[in-house]
């Protein structure tokens, strides 16, 4: 069983929720062929300013894989606007396994975590649709959530 760290924004965090599917762009499609049934995923979204508010980057969830990847060029994902017509076609469907009621707040768990090897420019370890992440990341993540 793998671990994957997935990064996401608030936007389509709602829908992966939704609909427990999580989509990376074609570019990726290699990443996608390496995820199995049975692998776990945590969901990261990106720091966001809402009005006066800022809310930090955090991980708000942990599930299941529980499709072989596919392809499905439905647009169902909001595209950010530097992704021009990127519809996110690679795909998997997912099982809940724990929604955070507080999302984890990112930047503390910086300093405890293995993948993150640069802890100054630390965003480059995220920048990437997902990764595959140490089982003690992912068991220290899950502790974090309240």
């Amino acid at each position: 069983m793998v671990r994957w760290f997935a990064s996401s924004n608030r936007d389509n965090w709602e829908i992966i929720r939704k609909k427990n599917i999580w989509g990376i762009p074609k570019r990726n499609k290699s990443i996608i062929e390496r995820v199995k049934p049975g692998d776990s995923i945590l969901i990261y979204v990106a720091q966001k300013k809402e009005g006066d508010t800022i809310l930090p980057s955090a991980v708000v969830g942990a599930f299941e894989i529980v499709s072989e990847g596919y392809e499905d060029v439905k647009p169902i994902f909001i595209t950010p606007e530097s992704m021009g017509d990127e519809v996110f076609p690679n795909r998997v469907k997912l099982k809940p396994i724990k929604i955070f009621k507080e999302p984890v707040e990112f930047k503390p768990l910086i300093p405890k975590l293995e993948f993150i090897k640069n802890k100054i420019m630390w965003t480059g370890h995220i920048r990437v649709a997902m990764r595959e992440i140490p089982e003690g990341d992912y068991q220290r993540i899950l502790k974090s959530a309240k």
